[in-house]
């Protein structure tokens, strides 16, 4: 008996969710492929949706929390809030998958700040000593799309920090997520403490 096109999408988007957590593949569109290719499946079902690969995401992650990944998980967290504070001039904000409790198995912590020019950034970081690598990020959005470039630099405990830079006036509007396209979620240092002060509880609560 043939299985239903509903539940071939979703063993699609959970082995697209174990490739992006086991194997470090960042791009949705890659893991699904992969996911496909996995189950035999080429060319033949219709993939998943992004968000139905970020679904599943969640869910793993959430079946397969342990202690240990929740401590690691306020340890990022924690990294994050402290950069957050280094650069509280730039008015940071978390994104990505740190905010929605995702733990990559590269650990990046993506951020948003804003900035009259990337260059003043640039020579603000070198000023403290840390050394960066720049590139460009491209969202959709309108005719041609959005082009920010971001930054590259080692943060607290080794982990790595990409800040991507906007101007002034783009605290008001997020870029849409590459996911659905939707504007995507942001999270201001207050955001990060208090989500970090949950995570410490929760540990807490295991410990007791």
């Amino acid at each position: 008996m043939a299985i239903p096109e509903s539940r071939t999408r979703q063993r699609l988007a959970e082995e697209a969710a174990r490739i992006i957590l086991e194997e470090g593949v960042r791009d949705y569109g890659l893991a699904k492929r992969k996911a496909a290719d996995h189950l035999g499946m080429t060319g033949r079902p219709e993939l998943p949706t992004n968000t139905e690969v970020e679904t599943a995401l969640l869910e793993r992650n959430r079946l397969f929390a342990d202690p240990e990944s929740r401590l690691e998980y306020a340890d990022r967290l924690r990294a994050a809030a402290l950069v957050m504070e280094r650069l509280e001039h730039l008015e940071p904000r978390l994104v990505g998958p740190l905010l929605l409790g995702i733990l990559e198995p590269q650990p990046v912590i993506n951020l948003h700040g804003f900035a009259e020019t990337v260059e003043e950034v640039i020579i603000d970081l070198g000023e403290r000593g840390i050394h960066c690598r720049s590139g460009e990020r491209h969202y959709r959005g309108g005719s041609t799309g959005i082009r920010a470039p971001f930054l590259s630099f080692r943060g607290p405990e080794g982990l790595d920090i990409e800040l991507t830079v906007f101007p002034q006036d783009g605290i008001r509007q997020a870029p849409p997520s590459p996911v659905d396209g939707r504007p995507m979620s942001r999270l201001n240092l207050a955001g990060v403490r208090a989500l970090l002060k949950e995570a410490e509880a929760a540990l807490d609560q295991t410990a007791q």
